[in-house]
C-alpha cells in the first residue's frame, strides 16, 4: 500500500577538534575547529540525508556509504545528498518541506544559515522556500556544550511524486 505523504527524521554527531573550519549544510565556515569524520563530517548534511532516506524506508547514510569503503573518504557530502535525492526521486517522492537544527557552541552559525538554505535547496532541486535551517547551542552542557562535538537534526515531509507536482 502506498501513503501519500511520508515524514522522515535524521540525526548526526560528529567529534571537533583544532583546525582551520568546518563545512556545515555545504558551506565551508573558517574557524578554530574541524571536523572529525570518514567523509567531510557535515552534520547538517548526513542527518538530512538520513531524514530523505528514513522517509522512504531506504535504510541510513551508513548503510548506503560505509565508513569503511574508502571510495567515501573525504567526499563532499554535498554528492551524497545528490545520491540520496535521486533515490527519493525514483521511490516516487518529492520533499513537501525540509526542517533542520545545528546544535554548536561554535562556530556562530546564524550569519551562514542563508547560505546553507540556498545550497541545501539547489542540491535537492527544491524552491528555497522549502528548506529551514535554524542553530541552537547546548548551553554550556555536556560533551556538545564543552565543544567536543556539532550535532544535527533533520524532519523531511515527503509527497507522493504525483500528488506534489
Amino acid at each position: 500500500m502506498s501513503f501519500p505523504m511520508r515524514i522522515g527524521h535524521g540525526f548526526d554527531i560528529h567529534r571537533i577538534e583544532a583546525g582551520d573550519g568546518v563545512t556545515l549544510g555545504g558551506v565551508f565556515i573558517a574557524c578554530e575547529y574541524r571536523i572529525i569524520a570518514h567523509s567531510d563530517g557535515d552534520v547538517l548534511i548526513h542527518a538530512l540525508c538520513d531524514a530523505l532516506l528514513g522517509a522512504i524506508a531506504a535504510g541510513d547514510i551508513g548503510k548506503l556509504f560505509p565508513d569503511s569503503d574508502p571510495e567515501f573518504k573525504g567526499i563532499d557530502s554535498r554528492k551524497l545528498l545528490r545520491i540520496v535525492m535521486q533515490r527519493v526521486r525514483a521511490a516516487g517522492f518529492a520533499p513537501v518541506n525540509i526542517d533542520c537544527t545545528l546544535i554548536a557552541e561554535a562556530p556562530r552559525i546564524g550569519r551562514h544559515v542563508p547560505a546553507m538554505c540556498e545550497v541545501l535547496a539547489a542540491d535537492l532541486g527544491i524552491a528555497r522556500s522549502l528548506v529551514n535551517v535554524k542553530a541552537t547551542t547546548n548551553e554550556g552542557m555536556g560533551h556538545l556544550g564543552r565543544r567536543e562535538g556539532i550535532a544535527a537534526h533533520a524532519v523531511v515531509l515527503l509527497a507522493n511524486s504525483a500528488v506534489a507536482s
